[in-house]
């Protein structure tokens, strides 16, 4: 293991769980990660050691058969996740975000009857904001709930649901009727039951398949068509309408602490292949690590691994604290994704030639950091968020 990415101030436990799971990715993950890339696989037997490590459980407590851990000690294994394979991080983050706006906004019969079972891995979740035409825009959802005598209506296509096919358990963002001036109090989060699976997986739900990607494949990506599905008023989370915009921002405040902890994962293995690179390739009678310019550019490489791997630790032991980290999260977000690709940039132009063949894992990474600038929030999001914030706080008196 190298010096990069450590923490200090880690208990037992924790130190613990971060060796198992490196291990875990070690031999289990990154032997097979390039080959199940290339080939669209999603990768289930790692999905099984995953539950059997307890990773699906990590954050929920251990009234409802979790493992009651931080979320510091989640992002520091989803780092270690995404430095093997940033999809697996991809299959267990909005299952994660869903068990966590449960724990936080759930009713104690909605808790009861999800987190034990969500705990083991038996229900995954998925959650869903975005539609066709939304973008970064969410108070421009189309998609609607229709009250009625014995529940809701809902009509509508959402998309790029991370786990959409995989999952038996959707928290998805629709609009409802309350009256409300403000559009931010007319929404809310229903928590969907359906059939793992694609095409019709519930009455009036329909998952139609895999969105074809770029980058990020084995998760499946999808979109999801609502017409005419009828749920119940108690699979509202919270038991309460017009909080759902609320609720899934405070569930992406934390999703963000998380793609901050993937770019970390992905840049500290973009660093390890270039540095390993550099000292076995040889150019003008040395190897290539003696030259200066890359030298250079490996020193910078590291800063900024260890820059993002720091702002990403303080954004979480913040939330851990109850303390407000919207500032936080927003630049570990930011700051993360950007060197996070400006690294493996470096790492792929350490590598030559041998870097735009799909025989060297530098190909795969170059591909999946471009992932890390859009999810959970592009950086022009993160700016706008961390700029108000600022005003707000430095606000000029009088």
């Amino acid at each position: 293991m190298g010096r990069l990415c450590q923490t200090e101030g880690l208990t037992e436990d924790q130190v613990e769980i971060l060796k198992a799971v490196r291990t875990f990715v070690d031999e289990k993950i990154l032997p097979v990660a390039t080959e199940l890339e290339h080939a669209d696989t999603y990768p289930q037997e790692i999905v099984d050691g995953l539950k059997e490590l307890g990773i699906f459980g990590l954050m929920i407590p251990e009234e409802y058969d979790g493992l009651g851990e931080s979320l510091l000690t989640y992002a520091l294994c989803v780092e270690e996740i995404a430095r093997g394979w940033m999809s697996v991080s991809g299959v267990i983050n909005t299952h994660f975000i869903v068990a966590y706006m449960l724990m936080r906004h759930g009713t104690e019969e909605q808790k009861q009857k999800y987190l034990p079972r969500m705990a083991t891995g038996e229900v995954r979740g998925s959650f869903s904001m975005s539609e066709p035409g939304l973008g970064s825009d969410v108070a421009a959802i189309k998609t609607k709930a229709t009250k009625s005598e014995d529940g809701y209506t809902i009509d509508g296509q959402k998309m790029w649901l991370t786990n959409g096919g995989s999952s038996n358990l959707i928290a998805v963002l629709v609009k409802t009727d309350e009256g409300s001036d403000s559009v931010y109090r007319n929404m809310t989060t229903f928590l969907v039951e359906k059939e793992p699976g694609f095409g019709e997986t519930a009455p009036g739900l329909t998952i139609p398949g895999k969105i074809d990607k770029m980058g990020y494949k084995g998760v499946d990506t999808t979109e999801a068509i609502f017409e005419g599905h009828r749920i119940s008023a108690e699979q509202v989370l919270g038991g309460e309408t017009g909080k759902g915009f609320y609720q899934m921002m405070d569930g992406v405040e934390v999703g963000r602490v998380n793609v901050a902890a993937r770019a970390c994962g992905i840049a500290n293995r973009a660093f390890e292949l270039a540095i390993a690179y550099a000292q076995t390739r040889e150019t003008f009678g040395k190897q290539i690590a003696d030259h200066q310019a890359i030298l250079f550019r490996l020193a910078e490489m590291a800063t900024k691994v260890e820059a993002s791997h720091a702002m990403m630790v303080k954004a979480a032991r913040l939330k851990d604290k109850g303390e407000r980290n919207d500032v936080e999260a927003g630049m570990a977000k930011m700051l993360a994704a950007e060197y996070c690709n400006e690294v493996v940039q470096d790492s792929f132009r350490i590598h030559g030639g041998y870097g735009y063949s799909k025989e060297y894992e530098i190909e795969r990474l170059y591909r999946e950091a471009a992932f890390m600038l859009i999810g959970e929030g592009t950086s022009d999001i993160q700016k706008m968020i961390i700029g108000r914030s600022l005003l707000k706080d430095y606000a000029l008196k009088g």
